[in-house]
């Protein structure tokens, strides 16, 4: 018999107190912050979707094993398994340890890229396109078409269109670039995941051109789920092996390990080439630590080796994927505007849907996410024309092609009550369209402008 309920499939042993704070003292505390949610004070949050990156409660095995932590400064034991767990999952004999994903970032896209260089991706997160662009190098994003629309069912809105990946090289010149770059899931692009067969693709065209390939890891797992459950031939196969054979495919991977690693603090950078794995070493020896660390205590490493096996255990995943469409479902039904099929990570909403009547220059996306916190103490994070629109030469905004607001799910962390709370205030959203304000950006930094950017109300 299988029962229709999902249940947590871990037994709660510790709990963390969440301060029920009043509406009056969320509207404070967001002035307090100049309406940017990541300006908030996590006390001041009831429920925290900003993010599931490091966000993840730990399991007893990974809490045992930060006891077992080996702090040697130089060939600890912990180092010894991480690397092997981190080898035999993607293949690539050159495991880099870094204190989170945008370090292995680092490393490795300036070592690579610099004014003239060229990244093409089906979509680059906030930032990979950062230490791209910081590089002085361009970043194109090549999503397929069908991942524009929101509403529209497609089993794998995450892949990266290959004419357009063809065309880019043809016109760039296959020696002008640095790599390509598929992202597992494409978080930006909704959560959603890469079919084995467009990663194939992907891999043959880049064959073709000598072109690198770069897997964007950090939820592989998750994307495993979809491939086993949406694309044939694979049934049979286990979620790590589905997993193992997409890096396989790969030249080298980065993992924010603070993702499907299930830990709060650590990634890697894996590599197969040699040369660039040792310009990339000392680079990180210079600025994280020594290579055989990184960034990274013993304890960190004993706890990512452990979560890159539990990450792919059936009923985690199972539980995992069905959770966050419960909550899709749930908005759904409410008719909130989801991007559709929700993703594994995170339920994202489509913003300019949900409020037409706020023009693309006021931020809906912005607006909806400080309307979630002032109306349930909600955080979440705007994924739109803040996070990645620029500017003409006249000053006008470029807005981003979706304006979408992620609601990511911490791992392990909250339950099924948690979610319907969530989809209730939704419900009181629903009730209040015609109360929104416009923003207007009152500073911003160079360089991923919405971690520390301020807004004021916008006004004629």
């Amino acid at each position: 018999m299988q029962f229709k309920t999902i249940i947590e499939p871990f037994r709660i042993k510790t709990v963390e107190r969440i301060r029920l704070t009043t509406p009056e003292e969320r509207v404070k505390y967001l002035q307090n912050a100049h309406y940017n949610p990541f300006l908030l004070h996590s006390n001041e949050v009831i429920i925290d979707l900003l993010t599931d990156s490091g966000t993840s409660a730990m399991s007893s095995e990974q809490w045992a094993g930060i006891m077992r932590g080996d702090e040697s400064y130089a060939g600890a034991s912990s180092w010894l398994r991480m690397e092997k767990a981190v080898q035999d999952l993607t293949g690539c004999p050159y495991v880099l340890p870094t204190h989170q994903g945008r370090a292995a970032e680092h490393l490795l896209y300036t070592r690579i890229g610099g004014p003239g260089r060229v990244f093409i991706s089906n979509t680059h997160f906030d930032t990979t396109r950062a230490n791209i662009e910081f590089s002085g190098a361009t970043a194109i994003d090549c999503p397929i078409p069908e991942n524009a629309d929101p509403s529209l069912e497609h089993p794998f809105k995450g892949n990266l269109d290959l004419q357009k990946l063809e065309e880019q090289i043809q016109h760039y010149g296959p020696e002008a670039i640095a790599a390509v770059i598929l992202t597992v899931t494409n978080n930006s692009g909704g959560g959603q995941p890469v079919s084995m067969g467009n990663a194939r693709a992907v891999s043959a065209i880049c064959k073709k051109y000598g072109t690198r390939l770069i897997l964007d890891a950090c939820r592989v797992a998750e994307n495993a789920w979809y491939i086993k459950h949406r694309e044939s031939g694979f049934e049979d196969k286990t979620y790590r092996q589905i997993a193992q054979e997409m890096f396989a495919l790969a030249d080298g991977c980065i993992m924010s390990a603070k993702k499907d690693a299930l830990v709060n603090m650590g990634g890697f950078l894996a590599l197969r080439d040699l040369d660039l794995a040792v310009q990339c070493r000392t680079v990180l020896i210079v600025t994280e630590g020594f290579s055989t660390y990184g960034g990274l205590s013993g304890r960190d490493m004993e706890a990512i080796a452990i979560g890159l096996d539990e990450v792919f255990e059936s009923d985690y995943l199972n539980y995992r994927i069905k959770s966050t469409a419960y909550l899709a479902y749930k908005l759904h039904a409410l008719g909130i505007p989801i991007m559709r099929p929700a993703g594994g990570h995170a339920v994202y909403v489509d913003a300019r849907a949900f409020s037409p009547e706020i023009p693309l220059d006021q931020y809906p996306g912005q607006v909806l996410a400080c309307e979630l916190y002032l109306i349930g103490g909600i955080r979440c994070c705007e994924i739109g024309s803040v996070m990645f629109g620029k500017y003409d030469e006249a000053g006008k905004l470029i807005p981003a092609n979706m304006d979408l607001v992620r609601l990511a799910i911490p791992r392990r962390v909250y339950t099924q009550s948690h979610l319907d709370y969530v989809a209730e205030a939704f419900s009181e959203l629903v009730k209040h369209r015609d109360k929104k304000t416009g923003y207007k950006i009152v500073y911003e930094p160079p360089f991923l402008r919405h971690f520390t950017a301020r807004f004021g109300f916008f006004s004629v």
